[in-house]
């Protein structure tokens, strides 16, 4: 017996959805399982200094899954830098998304938690600080000035940051970053598949001169009355306005008995303030009735730009991790470049998505047997030990202050204050 679909047009959906993730091109992922390895190149950045910083392969402290593992730092103040290389490829034509996930399992207070992709060719065993990049991505954190999402592109040789701000998470937990670029020049960052930030490439960052700038040979016309309020020519100052003295002879002050007029001269009154003296008069003020707002010079086209079509255009070759961290336990995991938004999504759901409630289950109870350890390391014991060191301290002073013939009440709480 044939079985009729009821609702065709979600059946329909999910199909196109399912022929879409299949057909999405994935020119890189990496999810940290057997062999990861032989794709990672640990760079040598900073070995000669002893500040460079080992990796370590693990699923953390806590998770949703003990067998998802990732890479983790180790080692406080240490730098970090490892990369790995794919097929180059140009996004030319194509959407670029670019995901991975991060957890601070340290309580991050200053450090990076960010990826680049880079281009050319790079010696990775020397991959660091100096080595050019084209995109970098991810949040940072340090102190209380500085939790945001770095988005910064390489144009023309120069690192543009965005200028938009786009604030990260700051727990302990995993959390997933995607960094959408279009051919149309549009982008969009995703924190956990939310969108968090949109808009153009043109616009948010300083890629190319401005489209539109001021006129520079525009004026503002004589004419133009820009005030918005002026004195009102009815009102009126009140008679006698000016004769209210600024400071009145205080009433309330006496001549001191011991003055002396003839060695001090006459007594007058010291002065205060008058609560009546409003300082001097001005007209209120009222809506000008030929205010012409604010002037502003025209925008006209700027003769210095020039459009780049390819201005989202990216020829990329590897993904690389390099990074500062005053305080370890960053760890990453589940590296995807792909043109498909929604295959990265999917990724993020089958892999962050499924696990975020048993890792939240698992940081709560990892954080409840460290409170009750530090609980039994609290010095309880020696504070009864000194509680009743203070009680004896106490009746030995009492005792003798009893026998002293000027022992009060008083002088027994001046001596267990200083106990």
């Amino acid at each position: 017996m044939a079985i009729r679909a009821r609702h065709p047009n979600v059946l329909s959906l999910v199909l196109i959805s399912f022929l879409s993730i299949a057909s999405a091109k994935v020119f890189f992922e990496e999810r940290f399982e057997d062999g990861w390895e032989s794709r990672w190149v640990k760079s040598e950045w900073k070995k000669d200094e002893n500040l460079a910083g080992e990796w370590n392969y693990t699923s953390g402290q806590w998770n949703g899954d003990a067998n998802d593992k990732g890479i983790q730092t180790s080692e406080d103040y240490r730098f970090y830098a490892i990369s790995a290389e794919f097929p180059e490829f140009t996004n030319k034509d194509n959407t670029l998304v670019f995901q991975f996930s991060v957890k601070h399992e340290q309580k991050l207070d200053c450090g990076g938690g960010y990826l680049k992709l880079l281009s050319g060719d790079v010696d990775q065993k020397k991959f660091g600080g100096d080595t050019p990049y084209s995109i970098m991505f991810g949040p940072d954190i340090c102190g209380y000035s500085t939790k945001k999402v770095h988005a910064i592109l390489t144009y023309n040789d120069t690192n543009q940051l965005i200028k938009k701000d786009v604030p990260c998470e700051t727990d302990q937990l995993t959390h997933v970053y995607t960094f959408i670029i279009r051919p149309d020049a549009t982008y969009s960052i995703l924190i956990d598949n939310v969108e968090k930030q949109t808009g153009s490439l043109y616009t948010d960052w300083n890629l190319l001169p401005a489209k539109k700038i001021k006129d520079p040979e525009a004026k503002k016309p004589e004419d133009w009355d820009d005030k918005e309020f002026i004195p009102d020519p009815e009102d009126k100052k009140p008679e006698g306005y000016d004769d209210i003295p600024k400071e009145i002879p205080d009433s309330d002050a006496k001549k001191p008995e011991d003055w002396d007029d003839e060695e001090d001269g006459e007594w007058t009154a010291p002065t205060i303030a008058n609560p009546e003296y409003k300082g001097p008069w001005k007209p209120k003020k009222i809506k000008n009735p030929n205010y012409s707002g604010k002037w502003k010079a025209p925008l006209i086209d700027n003769p210095d730009f020039k459009d780049d079509p390819d201005l989202y255009v990216f020829k990329l070759k590897y993904v690389g991790i390099e990074l500062w961290q005053v305080k370890s336990g960053t760890l990453f995991d589940n590296v995807v470049i792909t043109d498909d938004p929604e295959y990265a999504k999917q990724l993020a759901e089958e892999t962050w998505g499924k696990q975020k409630d048993a890792e939240k289950a698992a940081f709560d109870e990892a954080e409840k047997k460290k409170e009750e350890e530090e609980s039994k390391d609290d010095p309880v014991d020696s504070d009864a030990e000194e509680d009743d060191e203070d009680t004896d301290d106490a009746d030995d002073a009492e005792s003798k202050t009893e026998a002293a013939e000027d022992s009060d009440e008083s002088s027994k709480e001046e001596v267990h204050d200083e106990l």
